[in-house]
């Protein structure tokens, strides 16, 4: 890369410091023509690497802004390359100045991504930790950071290297036999291979394992909150939420449409879904409400049944928990501070699932509930010293391929086939792990990654 990149760096809104970040082999000579020192003897070409320079940015005479400018010199540095970062005021129009300034003395506007992709391409890291970039900037809750920051410091591209490392042994071994097999032999062979792609399976399978988790911390647990009009549905949407975001009223049926908000539970992301109350009715309003409420249940990763405990159960209530079947699912008493018609001891004959009791009203029981939804979805404090949560599709569907390829290579040593066809799926095993770190993919896919990123990242 011979053309020298820069971009906004922080958030385009007013806040205390902007970055404007440069990146390539011109990024000190292009600093130089626009910065001055307060006393006008330095020289950002002539200062040591990794240092903060006070001066200012300036336009020929014009004065743009008062800045701190760094200088980090390839290839440590965040893309390998030479680097300026130019700290100034953090104003839009101060920050759209300064860009403006470095690309009119010969930075290029970077694409969206550009920075981080140099920073693959130049092998400060893979691409694995490439995309955890994007994942810390967009985390929505501490498990979800945690589990970014972790794949960040490689602990994918760890894991997947070690797997890589056992299979190109093997397929070393393989090609090597067939080349010389007066001096090594392959007798018996099959048998110590099928222990070997038996071991990397279950430490594949091991990684996917944990695709479900991960897709809960990275994007939220669909969490849908079913029961009858007036049980109490709109109230605890407020209280989770923690403001007046659903209308309650005593009158029935009140909600009619679909209200999604998202909350952080104990460092988890729900996605919280008020629906209509479920009943029949002639209301072709409420009927589409209806059937709304019930089409998101079958969708949800979590449903929240509250019941009136102080309205006797009916045939809508059995509608309910037919819904609730092979769905995970906690079922809430609501109206605890009411005399009970519907106890505890009388649902948990109905349903499997957990019952809590709560009064939505005087806010009582709902640490209780919380607690709940936690230990249903991750057993304990998850752990995030060696432990990997696979977050992203594409690792999942690579992580799958591999392994596919894998069940390959013990068919063909059950039906005894000549080894170099082991070689064959060994191989797209290697390749499709290798995809994963960013060893055997294609600059289009490449392009298509970088280009969800923000600009000047």
């Amino acid at each position: 890369m011979t053309d020298t990149i820069a971009a906004v760096a922080t958030a385009m809104t007013a806040s205390g410091i902007g970055i404007i970040r440069m990146s390539g082999p011109d990024s000190r000579k292009i600093a130089g023509k626009v910065y001055r020192s307060k006393g006008g003897k330095k020289r950002i070409e002539e200062v040591s690497s990794h240092t903060i320079n006070y001066g200012f940015i300036c336009d020929g005479e014009e004065t743009i802004d008062e800045v701190l400018v760094m200088v980090m010199d390839g290839p440590r540095s965040y893309t390998g390359e030479d680097t300026v970062e130019i700290d100034c005021h953090g104003g839009v129009l101060a920050m759209k100045r300064v860009l403006e300034t470095v690309v009119k003395y010969g930075a290029r506007p970077a694409e969206p991504g550009e920075f981080t992709k140099r920073a693959f391409l130049n092998g400060r890291m893979d691409l694995s930790q490439a995309e955890a970039v994007i994942d810390v900037i967009n985390a929505k809750n501490e498990y979800a950071l945690k589990s970014s920051l972790g794949q960040l410091k490689g602990n994918i591209q760890k894991a997947i290297q070690e797997i890589r490392e056992r299979i190109i042994f093997q397929i070393a071994y393989i090609e090597s036999a067939l080349d010389d097999p007066e001096h090594i032999s392959i007798d018996g062979y099959g048998e110590t291979l099928g222990k070997e792609v038996e071991l990397l399976k279950e430490r594949l399978q091991q990684l996917l394992q944990t695709v479900r988790e991960g897709k809960l911390m990275k994007e939220g647990i669909k969490t849908v909150i079913l029961g009858k009009p007036n049980a109490g549905k709109s109230s605890l949407l407020n209280i989770l939420v923690g403001e007046e975001r659903a209308i309650v009223t005593d009158i029935a049926g009140t909600t009619r449409d679909i209200l999604e908000e998202s909350i952080v539970l104990h460092g988890i992301s729900l996605r919280m879904i008020d629906t209509a109350g479920i009943r029949s009715t002639e209301d072709v309003v409420e009927k589409i409400g209806v059937k709304k409420a019930i089409e998101y249940a079958k969708d949800a990763d979590l449903i929240l049944y509250v019941v009136d405990s102080s309205v006797p159960l009916d045939e809508n209530d059995r509608e309910i928990l037919e819904l609730l079947q092979d769905k995970r699912a906690i079922v809430i008493l609501n109206k605890a501070d009411l005399d009970p018609v519907v106890t505890e001891d009388i649902l948990r004959k109905k349903t499997k699932h957990a019952v809590v009791s709560i009064s939505a009203k005087e806010e009582e029981g709902i640490d209780l509930l919380e607690q709940q939804m936690k230990d249903m979805f991750f057993d304990g404090e998850l752990s995030f010293n060696d432990e990997i949560y696979i977050t992203n599709v594409r690792h999942k569907a690579a992580l799958e391929e591999a392994k596919r390829s894998l069940e390959l290579v013990e068919n063909s040593i059950q039906m005894q086939m000549p080894e170099d066809f082991f070689s064959i799926d060994l191989m797209n095993a290697y390749e499709a792990l290798g995809s994963i770190i960013g060893e055997s993919v294609g600059e289009d896919l490449v392009n298509e990654i970088f280009s969800k990123f923000c600009t000047g990242k």
